[in-house]
């Protein structure tokens, strides 16, 4: 790993939805956008991606302002465009045209190139009682970790 490692988690999806299929799509940035990223200024937890005329949008992703921008700096909650291609956009769209699905981002992080990416998710959401079942097996798996490490 480099020094400039950045993989920011949205750690509330997992706990609000259930996963159904994941896609790294790129993302449409400004310049003092991609300097916030690096300095992990980035808030996912509201984020949304919604269909806008056959593209791919995201939405509520906070970008903070990056600190040295001057009067060139970037809106932080502005819409960004994601980069996939035809068919994986044709694959998102007519999952998400089911009852109860959406596009949630999950992970935002820079590749081997430099490149800012984003793993969006097509989610559905849970109910209570899966929430409740997710917490138990964490715990349960964190309690069984805990046995393990002491024999």
């Amino acid at each position: 790993m480099s020094k400039d490692f950045i993989n920011i988690k949205n750690r509330k999806a997992s706990h609000e939805y259930e996963f159904i299929d994941k896609f790294v799509a790129g993302i449409v940035l400004m310049g003092t956008e991609i300097k916030s990223i690096r300095n992990s200024q980035v808030t996912m937890s509201d984020a949304h991606c919604v269909f806008i005329e056959d593209e791919l949008w995201i939405k509520n992703l906070h970008i903070s302002e990056y600190s040295n921008g001057g009067y060139v700096n970037h809106e932080p909650k502005r819409e960004r465009k994601l980069l996939l291609n035809r068919q994986e956009l044709e694959k998102i769209n007519g999952k998400v045209t089911t009852k109860g699905m959406t596009i949630i981002p999950t992970r935002l992080f820079i590749n081997d190139k430099g490149r800012a990416k984003v793993e969006i998710a097509v989610a559905k959401g849970k109910k209570l009682f899966d929430k409740r079942e997710s917490l138990k097996e964490k715990d349960n798996k964190r309690d069984l970790d805990r046995i393990r490490k002491n024999f």
